[in-house]
């Protein structure tokens, strides 16, 4: 995910009226990105918007924390992965910031999630959650330069939201990466599935 962390007072209460602290994260992280944004000549709702329904999942969770975050939560999540057994068979991978970046701090926090059957139990770093499910707006990005490929869609699936029948959910934001944990690290492009909790 993008290193923005700040926000100009002028523009955040622009999106404070419609946000909760879940979903404000992907505006505060892209405000200097938001000439570009707008003078590219792409809409912000020119995206491929889908409704999903995630169902309940059983999920181990590790925590990464302080500059990069992402990097660090997926490395110890695909060591424990492997020391369970867990690489090469089917799951899901989900993220999400925990703790959100804070002014006048490099350092913020990352979840990384994988889906588990009931045998798998919480060890080491990894805790097991209960995920009760929900509905989502999701779009699909692929990602060459993250500092502006994902707080970029982040903001045009906002606006998408703000001009539809749906309003802001306060189930959990998600960003879901289509690799597999054995095939993340170097520079290539990759896949995620953003989800903005919604409800009508």
């Amino acid at each position: 995910m993008s290193r923005e962390r700040s926000l100009s007072a002028r523009m955040l209460p622009l999106y404070q009226k419609y946000l909760t602290r879940d979903v404000r994260y992907a505006v505060l992280r892209c405000s200097s990105l938001r000439g570009h944004i707008f003078s590219n000549g792409v809409k912000m709702s020119d995206i491929d918007v889908h409704i999903v329904k995630l169902p309940p999942m059983r999920v181990a969770c590790v925590n990464g924390f302080g500059e990069g975050p992402e990097g660090m939560a997926f490395e110890k999540m695909k060591a424990w992965a492997a020391a369970h057994k867990l690489l090469g068979k089917p799951y899901r991978l989900f993220g999400y910031n925990n703790p959100d970046p804070s002014p006048g701090s490099p350092n913020y926090g990352y979840d990384v999630w994988i889906t588990v059957d009931g045998s798998v139990q919480a060890d080491g770093e990894a805790r097991i959650l209960e995920f009760p499910g929900g509905t989502y707006a999701v779009t699909r990005i692929e990602v060459n330069h993250p500092e502006s490929d994902i707080p970029g869609t982040w903001q045009k699936l906002v606006k998408w939201m703000e001009n539809s029948k749906y309003r802001h959910g306060r189930h959990q934001w998600l960003e879901e990466h289509i690799s597999q944990l054995d095939e993340m690290g170097g520079e290539q492009p990759f896949t995620m599935d953003l989800h903005l909790p919604i409800v009508e």
